[in-house]
């Protein structure tokens, strides 16, 4: 079952013609602003709530979160949210607990 939410540009907010976890390029823009895509705010572990606002531990700090990076554990957000779906992220909150 191919379920397609709707994704938002993080510069201008309109829609992007794009499934949840697509792969995007480092050069991928969007087709409205040419804003970057491969950026913190379009990802799914992107959350301010957080050490240097992401979720993965692994990932190299990023300054210039609005703008196109080279991370390796970029995962492009399911839907116009913070970041993945909600069941998802409290499962990613509570298993970060443990996390040694």
């Amino acid at each position: 079952m191919n379920i397609k939410e709707e994704l938002c540009c993080h510069a201008c907010g309109k829609t992007l013609d794009l499934e949840a976890n697509s792969k995007i390029l480092r050069s991928d823009e969007c087709p409205y602003c040419y804003a970057g895509l491969h950026c913190c705010k379009m990802c799914g572990f992107y959350d301010t709530s957080t050490y240097n606002e992401c979720r993965e531990s692994n990932a190299d700090r990023i300054l210039e979160k609005e703008k196109s990076n080279f991370c390796d554990y970029f995962v492009l957000k399911g839907g116009g949210g913070n970041g993945g779906n909600g069941k998802d992220n409290l499962l990613d909150a509570a298993n970060s607990l443990f996390k040694s």
